[in-house]
């Protein structure tokens, strides 16, 4: 009879009957054995006894385990019921665990280790290196305690197993305080090693510099003394209260609606007296080279931030410089292609940033109550390094800070033409209204570009999907099989035991494909020269995303269909607009973004393993939430391409989530790109830029969409449908 173990949330491992004469190990048959294997939290001695749990003296598991244990029956701890708390705790500690598996690939084990997960014992969630070291300690000393940024979880590593295993007992479900005097339980967890990936190294964007102690103490109090924030707003300089800060503007009124500066009504006054000194030493020093003729003065309080921005190309010159009042704070520094440097900017420092870092670089403060910062106390300004096993928490400060610029008197001429409001004579296309205009586009947008960036594309394009592979591999023996867009051939040569033939509208890639000694030439995807009916299957991967209206798509996807004989089958992904789907954000998503290494470049390309990392939002236009698409969307001609006539394509930004299924995705072209050509705003990224810029046209498919397309296809069923890292997927069979 299978008896109701005490504690709900769990499972028995097994079951036995103690038969006459038999040892110990056996148990009566209204017990349940658990193991820590599954249950590592019923290792705790305490613990057990709470729960009516009692050990075994032997079980099946290996010698190096920790014991198993019997939760005894209801007739030997009649007296004892678990309350609501421990309940709950018992199940908090399961299911971090599970988490930890689920979101991050972090694997416990149920043996002793030297090294222990801390789930709710990191910086994402307000525990610093400050308050955990010192609890940890108290099992002993700690080898190395790696605090990931932005996780709510930290690894420890002691000296031997032993003082590993008393923070196990003793600590488990351990409550501390965390800055905030929020209460935080700490669950833990045995892993194989404490170890974390680090980020590669990281350098000041181009033109930034930060001096420290660029004042003393005494002209910091007399400064910030000098700013008024209680006086009329309608006094001479401007003084605005803005939702994450407040602000007040000298010389010249920054206008927020246009980011821009009126220069013909400066305002009256110039800048305060207290300023012209101490920008006459910077001069002199040779920290600036012009003097300023425009104050911004921000004042932050903790939780408080400023979106990522660039100055107005227009509106003020090259060099900007801000000093930083009262508080230190960390600033976020963007690169268009995704790469984020974070830099700590001292109390009392100056930031200067000119050339590339005042251009093409967004900078702003992320609004929170906390900094992730080194926690060396050597370490003051510069980048915030990746060293796991040296950052900790930083509580912010009320932060005053005196930006200064000159405003502009002419056209900017920088040498970032894609950036610059100034030299954007050409506009971002518009979505196309007819078939020849989306030809156009696609031309423009799609083979052109990857003409240009073939070799860069291919050399990132070298791990082949696994659902894709699992579908060529169940595919019969001497199958013919079209790659219809094949890209550099990842996939031809993935089962040896079909005919695959692939066909792309890129000759460069089709000539690496040829390198590579697989069969494919240049071809529309919308009109293949293959007979009818020839093929056992076709692929077509992140293809259809590029044509610029749902008709196109919808033709793209006949013409596969054309191509295969009854029962033959179509597997067909596309990029998703959904790049977070069941609260798991993809890869795109996930990927480092403060990698300078070796980067796979922006693509729904393979899908790797679950790591979280912080979403930075785009600053594009929010799209108002729609209905699932259906089949009639399709039959009246597309209800997408109707929505967004006139309106110009976005040009997205690398890594964050889509606002619009229509954008433009930058392609950062690394290396030579082997042809000489002038500087276009929406082209290449202009000669000067070490690395152009390209931009594709995408379509990302909403929840449903290629599915209601798909089905406005008469001769086809859709066999399977499912969401693969970012992807929309379907596989089709022809009827």
């Amino acid at each position: 009879m299978k008896i109701r173990p005490k504690v709900k949330s769990l499972k028995p491992l097994h079951t036995v009957t103690r038969q006459p004469g038999t040892a110990t190990p056996y148990l009566a048959t209204t017990s349940h054995t658990f193991c820590p294997k599954s249950y590592p939290l019923l290792s705790r001695p305490d613990l057990l006894l709470t729960f009516g749990v009692s050990p075994v003296s032997e079980c099946h598991h290996q010698p190096e385990t920790l014991p198993c244990y019997t939760a005894m029956d209801s007739n030997r701890q009649s007296n004892y019921k678990l309350n609501k708390t421990e309940k709950k705790f018992l199940r908090k500690q399961i299911k971090a665990r599970h988490t930890l598996l689920r979101h991050e690939g972090i694997e416990t084990v149920s043996y002793a280790t030297q090294s222990l997960v801390v789930a709710n014992g990191g910086l994402g969630n307000g525990v610093s290196r400050n308050q955990l070291l010192p609890v940890l300690e108290t099992c002993g000393p700690v080898d190395a305690l790696l605090m990931p940024p932005n996780k709510p979880y930290s690894f420890v590593s002691y000296k031997t197993a032993e003082e590993s295993k008393k923070a196990y007992v003793t600590l488990n479900g351990k409550e501390i305080v965390d800055d905030l005097g929020q209460k935080i339980i700490l669950y833990f967890n045995f892993v194989e090693k404490a170890q974390w990936k680090e980020l590669g190294l990281q350098a000041l964007p181009p033109g930034l510099m930060v001096v420290e102690e660029i004042i003393s103490s005494e002209d910091e109090k007399m400064l910030l003394e000098s700013i008024n924030w209680t006086e009329d707003t309608g006094n001479q300089n401007v003084q605005k209260s803005l939702k994450h800060r407040r602000v007040k503007h000298f010389g010249y009124e920054f206008h927020y609606e246009n980011n821009n500066v009126d220069r013909g009504k400066p305002l009256p006054g110039g800048l305060p007296d207290i300023c012209d000194s101490i920008l006459e030493k910077w001069l002199k020093e040779g920290h600036i080279k012009h003097k300023p003729d425009q104050l911004t003065v921000n004042q932050y309080e903790p939780g408080h931030g400023i979106p990522a921005h660039i100055d107005t190309h227009s509106a003020f010159e090259d060099e900007i410089v801000s000093l930083s009042l009262g508080s230190e704070v960390v600033m976020d520094f963007k690169h268009p292609d995704g790469i984020t440097v974070p830099v700590m900017l001292p109390r009392r420092s100056l930031l200067v940033m000119t050339g590339e870092s005042r251009y093409l670089w967004t900078h702003g403060i992320t609004p929170r109550k906390f900094d992730t910062v080194q926690a060396s106390k050597g370490h003051k300004s510069g980048i915030i390094t990746s060293d796991v096993g040296d950052l900790t928490l930083s509580k912010r400060g009320i932060r005053t800070s005196f930006t200064f610029r000159k405003v502009r008197q002419t056209p900017c001429n920088c040498s970032y033409p894609l950036v610059c409001d100034s030299q954007m004579k050409a506009t971002p296309p518009s979505f196309p209204e007819s078939e020849r205009e989306a030809s156009q586009l696609e031309q423009e947008y799609v083979h052109r570009v990857y003409e240009e960036i073939a070799g860069h594309f291919s050399s990132t394009r070298h791990t082949p999907w696994p659902h894709v592979v699992e579908f060529l591999k169940a595919l019969p023996r001497g199958s013919l099989v079209a790659d219809v867009g094949c890209g550099n051939g990842k996939y031809l040569g993935i089962n040896k035991e079909l005919y695959m033939i692939g066909c792309d509208r890129s000759q460069s890639l089709v000539d690496i494909c040829r390198e590579r000694h697989f069969q494919a030439f240049v071809c529309d995807a919308l009109a293949v020269p293959i007979r009818g009916g020839a093929c056992d299957a076709c692929v077509s991967i992140a293809v259809i995303h590029h044509f610029a209206t749902a008709e196109r798509r919808v033709a793209a996807l006949q013409e596969l269909v054309r191509l295969l004989r009854p029962g033959g089958k179509a597997l067909v992904y596309v990029w998703a607009m959904e790049q977070e789907y069941n609260k798991k954000k993809s890869k795109y998503l996930r990927e480092n973004r403060m990698s300078q290494g070796k980067e796979e470049e922006v693509s729904s390309d393979t899908p790797g393993p679950e790591l979280l990392v912080e979403q930075v939002p785009d600053t594009g236009h929010k799209e108002p939430a729609c209905r699932m698409p259906s089949v009639s969307d399709f039959q009246e001609g597309g209800r997408n391409s109707r929505e967004v006539t006139n309106s110009k394509l976005p040009v997205h930004t690398n890594r964050t989530s889509f606002h619009s299924q229509d954008v433009l995705v930058p392609w950062h072209l690394k290396g030579n790109p082997g042809k000489d050509k002038p500087a276009e705003p929406f082209g290449p990224g202009g000669s000067h830029d070490p690395s152009p810029v390209f931009h594709r046209f995408y379509h990302v498919f909403r929840e449903g969409e290629l599915e209601a397309a798909c089905q406005t296809l008469s001769n086809v069923r859709v066999l399977r449908s499912y969401y693969d890292q970012g992807n929309w997927c379907v596989i089709l069979e022809k009827v």
